[in-house]
């Protein structure tokens, strides 16, 4: 296999944008740098940040129950803990994430955006150390082959977008599916990273809105079971080893030691 890096992303913000990375530093047994910092509670949800809990989805803003969100491009600036909204290319929203009146104004914000999409007032929630708002308690490094999605793109009739699927980590090299076979095993790259792949990620509604418009277009879950039995596209790895990886950087799968005799 000769397995690429295309791209890397992170989504700072659970249900909010991409954005793309030219390198990633990645930790051992760490999550992808950056991803998944915080939440939009809509309305309570129970999160305790002294003893967090992964919680259902649906306790948060996220595209498979709130497809208006995909209208907003958000960045996040690391040294000012920022968090940046903009609508049609004008910033609408502002916000210090670390501080009360930073999150009150990114709160507000929303109130007015999808008031009729509110179960209750939104809250900004910060990760912990060592947790992060991903959806499985497992999915630390998020890996998307796009040979997968050019050949669902046969099936749906339609161009498929690689981030409908919201992963960290776009590869190339691998024929259509062929992840799958991943799964339990380990790669590397020259520098030295090891990701041990966990587990095939199942989709959801989610990857019906167009990441670009924000309209549900498609029906991906369902095309994936129609024509392959199954709900699942990218894989999870935890990472083994740390380093830094970036676009172009290979991955190989390492070989199982032969047991002497």
């Amino acid at each position: 296999m000769n397995i690429r890096i295309a791209s890397l992303q992170r989504y700072p913000v659970k249900g909010l944008s991409p954005e793309p990375l030219g390198s990633a530093s990645l930790m051992k047994g760490g999550y992808f740098p950056g991803d998944r910092l915080f939440a939009v509670e809509n309305g309570p949800a129970g999160f305790d940040p002294q003893n967090p809990e992964h919680q259902p989805k649906i306790k948060f803003l996220m595209l498979m129950k709130n497809e208006s969100l995909a209208r907003l491009r958000t960045r996040y600036l690391d040294e000012s803990s920022t968090l940046v909204i903009e609508e049609g290319g004008r910033e609408v929203a502002r916000g210090d994430l670390s501080t009360r009146e930073g999150r009150l104004s990114i709160e507000a914000f929303f109130r007015r955006f999808m008031p009729g999409e509110l179960r209750g007032p939104p809250k900004v929630l910060a990760a912990p150390d060592g947790f992060r708002f991903t959806d499985s308690r497992k999915g630390f490094v998020s890996l998307i082959n796009l040979a997968s999605a050019r050949a669902l793109e046969d099936v749906v009739g339609a161009p498929v977008d690689p981030l409908r699927f919201r992963g960290n980590v776009h590869v190339e090299g691998l024929g259509p599916w062929e992840e799958f076979d991943l799964v339990g095993k380990v790669l590397s790259t020259p520098s030295g990273v090891r990701l041990k792949v966990t587990k095939r990620i199942e989709r959801c509604a989610a990857t019906n809105v167009d990441p670009a418009t924000g309209i549900r277009d498609l029906q991906i879950p369902r095309s994936l079971m129609q024509a392959y039995g199954h709900f699942d596209c990218g894989i999870y790895a935890e990472v083994l080893d740390g380093g830094t990886i970036a676009p172009g950087d290979t991955l190989a799968l390492e070989q199982p030691a032969l047991a002497l005799e």
